[in-house]
């Protein structure tokens, strides 16, 4: 039981971080298409940013979980905060 809620609650967060990062992109690419934005934000040093700001979602699904006492859930949004933080910091200095 304590398995499937972190569970879910990571896919939230990997979800939640996913959507953020496209609205990011949306605001800060220029109008450029998605693909384009994404491979200029590497090529110029700024994904790690527009991730950040994609984790902004997160929040609001950690909190939210909270609210409702769904510890676990709001412990697999964590989870995946700091999964994301980890393969962003892979991504951006490999």
């Amino acid at each position: 039981m304590i398995k499937k809620e972190l569970f879910i609650g990571f896919l939230v967060g990997l979800i939640a971080n996913t959507i953020g990062f496209i609205i990011a992109i949306f605001i800060f690419g220029n109008g450029q298409d998605i693909t384009t934005a994404f491979n200029q934000s590497l090529a110029q040093g700024f994904f790690s940013k527009l991730v950040s700001m994609g984790a902004i979602l997160n929040l609001v699904a950690f909190f939210m979980f909270l609210k409702v006492k769904r510890d676990y859930r709001a412990r697999g949004v964590i989870f995946a905060t700091i999964v994301i933080t980890i393969v962003t910091f892979l991504v951006n200095y490999n």
